[in-house]
């Protein structure tokens, strides 16, 4: 994932900014780049690919300068090459930029028609020429930058430096993390505190919203209106570990909030936003001849395949054998040689994932790894690696890694259903447009957090809590109540709502919560149903729905929660949040350890 630095000292910073941004590393990315300001004049250099390029093309063409910015870029908007890498330049403005720019083609749009010429094919560059367009009006530099960060639409982390001034960078933060680094009269900026670490303890981390003005010896932070605001001054821990929480109570808190940003990432790396189109695949095998996919996994793993069994089936129209790996690699499966797998696992070393891989393997079936590490031995024996990109997830309790193997299976269901006709090019460019607005909706939901606290410290004083759902939102409650029970030891059951007179009624009384996953889709006013038999029986129900659903639940709750309208296929991926938020709040309130519960492992390597 993209990773930002910015420094203003008085050294040379070009050689400071590059050993940065190689601590950035572990977050993936495909080109790197550094600019400065030195006597007045932006100078820059980039690469594509690894940073030992940029390094050489520095040693070549060395860049002096007290004051830059730096940037590792994983492509979304674009090709990888230099010509898209960051930083991007405007009529004497310089910018990096971590995220998507949502509303970027009407910007564009807005901006040729005002003379404004593109190098790239980046959302990146609007921003750039937006300030540029205030700084030609003879704005001055904070206010135009300022005035540019309120036309943004999206999720993004944006440092932005001004030739002429070499004494003022522009930060910005809505969605993915930045934090200023202070020091001895030089002030730093880096999307985590580990980039920072070589210079610095001492760290504000930016929340949703602001923007910042960096001098050498201050940093002044304001809220989107342009109000000053205060936020903690800390010491970070970046020397001592790979990752640290930052400003969370928690990682499984810290991992929550940074979906918006890897889910982007993750469905970029599959989906061309530029086009609306599935990106090409190097599949072992063809979607328009596989007659059958088995997909195997384990806890919540295994809940994101059920999700992708349903959409296969419904948009790819190609038939799916979801199993837990546990159950699939005994009970002796046939396999037709028209027939692919998929394996999905976080680690890449699960136990019983790894050994139905094989049991595939030695079938001779071609075999897609959905994993977080690439270089895990399921990915080794894999024939294609599907990487999520959600980076380092230390809370045993999936989150980010869930949702980002929602975001390939999602993607992979697009190019399925074009490759095996059952999209037209109309189709697949709505499907994608679609998938584009996740980021957007999951920062939304994350703004539901005080209702959702709220709601955990109720939930915590119940032993038993039921969850139900129907079609894609029943995997989710079984995810719900999983999460619920991995974290708080509350017992908590999922099922689907259908099969709630099949037995788990029995259980309804007025000491019973029932959290039911119903966005306004096809089977709503089933499930209404479902819920006006458990208010019969005295069941407290709370309802995570959308606006409509609301209005037409007709059925009395203990608490609704109000998701915004969106997509039927990115209803499973934005829905993930609130159940995995509930649970966080309960067992935070409950006092247990919610990074490390007790019995689990974050890799479960043995049988």
């Amino acid at each position: 994932m993209c990773g930002i630095v910015a420094i203003v000292s008085h050294a040379p910073v070009a050689p400071l900014i590059v050993d940065a941004l190689k601590r950035l590393e572990y977050r993936g990315y495909d080109s790197a780049g550094v600019a400065t300001v030195d006597q007045g004049a932006l100078g820059r250099r980039r690469a594509e690919g690894k940073l030992i390029n940029l390094e050489r093309r520095l040693a070549a063409e060395p860049l002096d300068g007290s004051i830059g910015i730096g940037h590792t870029r994983w492509a979304t908007h674009g090709v990888p090459n230099e010509t898209n890498a960051h930083p991007h330049f405007s009529n004497g403005v310089a910018i990096v930029h971590n995220g998507i720019i949502e509303n970027f083609a009407a910007l564009r749009d807005e901006l040729r028609r005002d003379g404004y010429a593109f190098s790239s094919q980046t959302d990146t560059e609007v921003v750039a020429h937006l300030v540029a367009r205030e700084l030609a009006k003879g704005i001055e530099p904070v206010a135009a930058a300022h005035n540019a960060l309120r036309r943004l639409e999206g999720a993004f982390a944006l440092a932005i430096m001004f030739e002429g001034d070499d004494n003022l960078i522009v930060g910005a933060r809505n969605g993915p993390p930045l934090a200023i680094g202070h020091g001895n009269n030089e002030m730093f900026l880096g999307s985590d505190a580990i980039a920072l670490a070589p210079f610095t303890d001492s760290i504000t981390y930016l929340e949703d919203g602001d923007w910042v003005v960096v001098r050498r010896d201050e940093a002044r932070i304001f809220d989107i209106d342009g109000q000053p605001v205060e936020r903690t001054r800390q010491q970070s821990i970046g020397t001592s570990f790979l990752v640290d929480k930052g400003n969370h109570r928690h990682f499984m808190e810290k991992e929550i909030h940074q979906q918006p940003e890897v889910i982007s990432h993750t469905l970029a790396n599959y989906l061309d936003f530029t086009t609306n189109r599935a990106k090409p695949l190097n599949l072992p095998f063809d979607f328009a001849k596989v007659d059958r996919l088995a997909i195997a996994a384990c806890g919540t793993a295994f809940l994101a395949g059920s999700v992708g069994k349903y959409w296969f089936e419904r948009i790819a129209k190609l038939p799916v054998d979801i199993d837990i790996a546990s159950e699939f690699r005994y009970r002796e499966m046939p396999l037709s040689m028209r027939s692919a797998a998929l394996f999905v696992s976080q680690s890449g070393e699960t136990a019983d994932t790894l050994a139905s891989l094989r049991y595939c393997r030695k079938a001779g079936l071609p075999i897609g790894a959905i994993v977080n590490v690439r270089e895990s031995t399921i990915a080794r024996e894999s024939n294609v690696v599907l990487p999520t990109l959600a980076g380092p997830e230390i809370g045993v309790a999936s989150t980010k890694a869930f949702t980002c193997q929602l975001s390939v299976l999602a993607s992979l269901v697009v190019n399925a259903a074009k490759a095996r006709g059952m999209v037209d090019d109309a189709g697949e460019e709505q499907l994608v447009r679609e998938l584009a607005e996740a980021p957007r909706l999951a920062s939304q939901v994350l703004k539901l957090a005080p209702q959702l606290e709220a709601l955990g410290r109720e939930l915590a004083h119940y032993k038993h809590v039921l969850y139900l759902g129907r079609d894609t939102s029943y995997p989710l409650a079984v995810e719900g109540a999983l999460k619920l029970k991995e974290i708080s030891y509350i017992h908590a059951e999922g099922y689907a709502a259908g099969e709630l007179k099949h037995g788990p009624i029995a259980l309804i009384d007025e000491s019973m919560p029932v959290i039911v996953i119903a966005p306004h889709d096809r089977v709503f006013e089933k499930t209404v149903s479902n819920m006006q038999e458990v208010a019969a029986r005295g069941g407290k129900i709370i309802l995570i729905t959308d606006k409509r659903g609301a209005e037409h639940a007709t059925v009395e709750t203990l608490q609704t929660i109000v998701l915004p309208d969106m997509p039927e296929i990115v209803a499973p991926i934005i829905y993930a949040l609130p159940i995995q938020m509930l649970a966080y709040y309960t067992a935070v309130f409950m006092g247990t350890d919610v990074d490390q519960p007790r019995n689990l492992a974050k890799s479960v390597t043995v049988e």
